[in-house]
């Protein structure tokens, strides 16, 4: 076997295709050409990226030596936590476990444009009584916001989930915060102003810059801090 036929092997071994090799060492699509037709050999730093991405040693691709596991898959290093147990909505709470409502806009009247923020009677999600106490958060005071739109991009897209203390709502400069704005769910991240105001910050600065409200403002705005995020999760 030659170079070029080593590299042919791992590839398809791995599931790899050639622009995957190009996204993984960093090289143009003429160098990997030329790999895999077998025009040269990889070498110096381009062969030790390739043997990276391939998961084997430098020495095979060039000379044959020191092969690969017959089994390129990589192995997850993982830790069992304890038995797992499928459930539904229909699924009794554990004695460990507590539901956990959500907050959403609620139209006052048909047509106004005008909403308040209230809890759901049907939407919520399974807390462990221990994950809730490891944060410090009294189980009745714990709610769950959706996040809607790109503000909080890349830490929280559009429809992440982030749980929500009440019982929190000194603010802690540059903690995450949910925020009853006029009858609007916000999540921020928050920083004081002189004066009691604050500033409000996104993520995704360069289309969201900064908002800051002054201490009137917030009254007149109807804003108010509903509770400082202590769990999120971006599974949608």
């Amino acid at each position: 076997m030659e170079f070029k036929d080593r590299l042919q092997a791992r590839m398809k071994a791995l599931g790899l295709t050639a622009a995957d090799i190009i996204k993984l060492t960093g090289v143009s699509k003429g160098t990997v050409s030329f790999w895999v037709n077998g025009k040269n050999g990889a070498t110096g730093k381009n062969l030790l990226s390739l043997a990276k991405a391939l998961r084997c040693a430098p020495e095979w691709l060039t000379d044959g030596k020191n092969p690969p596991d017959a089994d390129p898959q990589p192995k997850a290093n993982a830790t069992m936590l304890g038995p797992i147990s499928v459930w539904d909505d229909e699924t009794p709470l554990d004695d460990d476990e507590v539901y956990v409502p959500f907050l959403k806009e609620v139209e006052l009247s048909a047509g106004s444009g005008r909403t308040v923020i209230e809890k759901s009677s049907s939407r919520k999600l399974r807390f462990g009584k221990q994950t809730l106490r490891n944060q410090g958060v009294q189980f009745d005071q714990a709610v769950c916001v959706t996040v809607h739109g790109n503000s909080m991009e890349p830490v929280l897209p559009d429809g992440s989930t982030v749980g929500v203390d009440k019982s929190s709502t000194a603010v802690k400069d540059g903690k995450m915060y949910a925020i009853d704005h006029g009858g609007e769910l916000r999540v921020k991240t928050l920083y004081r102003l002189p004066g009691g105001g604050l500033r409000f910050r996104s993520f995704n600065q360069d289309e969201h810059p900064d908002e800051e409200y002054t201490a009137q403002q917030l009254l007149e705005s109807g804003i108010s801090v509903l509770g400082k995020v202590f769990w999120y999760s971006v599974l949608l």
